[in-house]
Formats: structure tokens, sequence, C-alpha cells
């Protein structure tokens, strides 16, 4: 077997291991599938704190889906990228209600003195710079036609997520694949963040399907942590 690979990641918050949507698709789509009986073998190793330590394994989660899923696959991970990682972005960090009561009040309490006081601003305007190349200036000056646009692209995709997925378990079946992963860490953090303004939350609550989806996974690959508050390691580069 392989070395273990160590992960820095963001802590865990909000119910979740981690609060950050790509440490999340890592840290559940990095591995093993699922374990047969009553017992579920966790495809992330174990945790020490935020420092996830993976036994690689050779594991391909999409290695059984045929060519049709395959290009499934793809339509849909380009779908949420560009209909649906614009929203989270603004709902997280643009929004100003949502950032300043929600999202920097986190990050402030949770990342240790002194970057506390500057490294949730330099994120701040991370995320607005990314937003601008994705929109475009005039979008970005006219907050109210950006915010209608963005919302109304991400409700048609969460519903179109929703009516693809149906009673089953994965979207693909009985066993998850990288979409999966893809999928459960785009809407982890928005389902279960409290958001003074959640205008699209409600809507992702309104698809039971995608709510279940997502509680299933928490419930099935992380029952241990459960997303309590773990001392903060940094991703590379932060350190």
């Amino acid at each position: 077997m392989a070395a273990p690979m160590e992960l820095f990641c963001w802590a865990g918050g909000w119910g979740l291991p981690s609060v950050d949507p790509d440490c999340l698709a890592v840290l559940w789509g990095s591995g093993a599938p699922q374990g047969g009986g009553n017992s579920v073998v966790s495809p992330l190793g174990y945790s020490v704190g935020s420092k996830r330590v993976f036994a690689l394994q050779k594991y391909n989660a999409d290695y059984d889906l045929s060519a049709t899923q395959s290009a499934d696959t793809l339509a849909f991970v380009s779908l949420l990228e560009e209909k649906l990682l614009p929203v989270l972005i603004h709902t997280f960090w643009v929004d100003a209600k949502n950032y300043v009561e929600h999202t920097r009040k986190w990050y402030a309490e949770t990342i240790p003195f002194p970057l506390n006081f500057f490294l949730p601003n330099a994120m701040h305007k991370r995320h607005l710079e990314r937003l601008q190349l994705m929109w475009g200036d005039d979008y970005m000056e006219d907050e109210e036609k950006l915010e209608k646009e963005l919302y109304r692209e991400a409700r048609e995709c969460l519903t179109l997520l929703s009516q693809r997925l149906g009673s089953q378990k994965f979207f693909f079946g009985d066993s998850p694949a990288s979409l999966d992963a893809l999928v459960f860490s785009r809407l982890a953090p928005l389902m279960k963040a409290k958001l003074p303004n959640g205008k699209l939350q409600q809507h992702l609550k309104s698809l039971q399907n995608l709510c279940n989806y997502c509680t299933s996974i928490l419930s099935l690959y992380f029952p241990w942590d459960g997303g309590e508050s773990h001392p903060l390691r940094y991703p590379a580069g932060l350190e």
C-alpha cells in the first residue's frame, strides 16, 4: 500500500467535516468504495483535527460507468461550474448580509490571531474577482441584474439535479461516483449553513431528495466527526 498522504483542509463547522467545498470534494471522493453489510468503509482513512490522513488506494470511482454515464458526468460537472458555483460565491462572499453576519464571522472566529484580522477580507476580495471574471463588468456593476440572473440559473440547476437523482441513492445507482463527490461538496454547505439571507437555500430545502441525499452521505461517510469545529490547519500556501 502506498504511503499515507496528508491533506490540510479548512476546519469543520455547520455540521460538516469541512466548510470548504473543494476540501469536502477531496475528503469524500478520495478513495475506497462502500463496504458490505451494515458496515461502511469510509473513503477518508482517519482524521487528526483538520489534518486528514489518506491511505491511497488504486480505486477509480468512475471505473464502472458506461460511455453514456461518463458523458452525463461531464455535462453535469459543466452545469455545476457554470450555473451553481457563481451563485455559491455570491451567496457566501458577495451578499452583504451573509458575508458580514455569517461567512466573515465564522472565518474571523476560527482563524487564529493575527490572521483573522485580514485573511477573511483577502478571501472576500479574491472571490469578488473570481465572480467578475465569470460574469463580466456589466453584471458586477448592476447588483440587482446580477443577483436576478445568478439565482434564476442556480434554481434551474438545482431542479435539474433533483430530477436526475430521482429516488436513487447516488446519481448512477447504488455506488458513488466522482459526480456525487462534486454535487455533495457544493450542496452540503448551502444546506447546512445558517444564512441570514437564504433565498437559494430555501429552494434547495424544497427539493427533498437532494436534502436526503446530502444527509445520507454525511451519516454514512462522516459519522465520527459530524462537522465538529476542529483547530484550524491551513490549506497549502496559507501556513
